[in-house]
């Protein structure tokens, strides 16, 4: 078992322009001499967790957080309905990424996240291998359609009663067809005029996500809908935005360039009843990407379990010397 380390705060905090009217706020803990390492938040749109952290070794690492495009306290902020989400892809995401590792003058880094962190981290290190020395995955998924589908639909298999709530929040002439016509009801309720039809709409959006993660093994009620009123605004404009659009990636994509990550040493760390991101993909990725190590645990789900945190806290600790 890893000793958790005394609480981490920032040295250093600041915003870093795009160019293009977004500010991306950005705070580094630790060591300023230490190995870089960049935690990469999920949602997208939750922001990184403001609170100290102890899982890395103060005097080994550089840590890295930062919020990605207008959330968190990067700037415009999706409740604002004049920012403008044309600006908010993946490939914006990850010129982001690369633009603040030259900000801070980064040679390379070590890549942390979870979630939605995952895909915007396989899909940065497949753009830019060269600067990823280790990857430390939790709740793998590659956002492909079949996972969209899967967490949107296929998991109200299990929960009928919520899905059909969360079907019923738009239009009832756009409840018909697949899924992606759902997400895309849903990212035009929030784009709409009237801040009370937006409300409504993010609303019903986390009652869903909260539903999908309640039943599993160390589920936490109410995980997505406890946040403040711009920040549920922010985070379901952001994620239907994203998965409305396929987040913008052709299917399997990021399976099939796996082995574009040959040579960077990865943890995949994973709750088999997971109801939200299946076990499936961090098995296929696993397979395609041999400088891997899967971890499953039958005691998690999306939230994890103390055996999974371990796990991540091993592989921090495990890599914090390797140059």
């Amino acid at each position: 078992m890893v000793d958790l380390y005394e609480p981490m705060h920032p040295y250093d905090s600041g915003f870093l322009d795009t160019g293009d009217g977004n500010r991306i706020y950005y705070e580094q803990l630790g060591n300023p001499e230490g190995k870089p390492a960049l935690y990469v938040h999920g949602g997208p749109g939750a922001g990184f967790p403001k609170r100290p952290t102890r899982a890395w070794d103060p005097e080994c690492y550089r840590v890295i957080r930062y919020d990605q495009r207008n959330c968190g306290l990067s700037t415009p902020h999706a409740s604002d309905p004049a920012a403008d989400m044309a600006l908010n892809t993946t490939q914006h995401l990850i010129d982001d990424i690369e633009r603040l590792r030259e900000h801070l003058g980064v040679e390379r880094w070590l890549l942390d996240g979870a979630s939605w962190g995952s895909t915007l981290i396989l899909a940065y290190a497949q753009q830019h291998p060269e600067r990823v020395g280790e990857i430390v995955i939790q709740a793998v998924t590659t956002t492909r359609r079949a996972e969209t589908d899967w967490l949107y639909r296929g998991v109200g298999g299990f929960r009928p009663e919520a899905w059909d709530r969360f079907r019923d929040g738009v239009p009832e002439s756009e409840r018909g067809g697949d899924v992606y016509q759902l997400l895309a009801a849903y990212a035009r309720l929030m784009e709409h005029p009237d801040r009370a039809v937006r409300e409504k709409a993010a609303n019903e959006w986390l009652a869903w996500e909260d539903a999908v993660i309640e039943g599993e093994p160390n589920g936490i009620p109410g995980m997505y809908s406890n946040r403040e009123m711009d920040d549920r605004i922010a985070f379901v404009r952001i994620c239907s935005h994203f998965f409305s659009n396929g987040a913008w990636l052709e299917e399997d994509q990021l399976l099939r360039n796996a082995h574009k990550l040959a040579g960077i040493p990865g943890v995949l760390v994973h709750g088999r009843y997971d109801m939200g991101c299946p076990a499936q993909t961090a098995w296929e990725l696993a397979k395609a990407w041999p400088d891997a190590k899967l971890h499953i645990f039958d005691d998690s789900g999306h939230v994890g379990s103390q055996a999974m945190t371990e796990t991540v806290r091993q592989a921090l600790e495990d890599f914090k010397h390797r140059r």
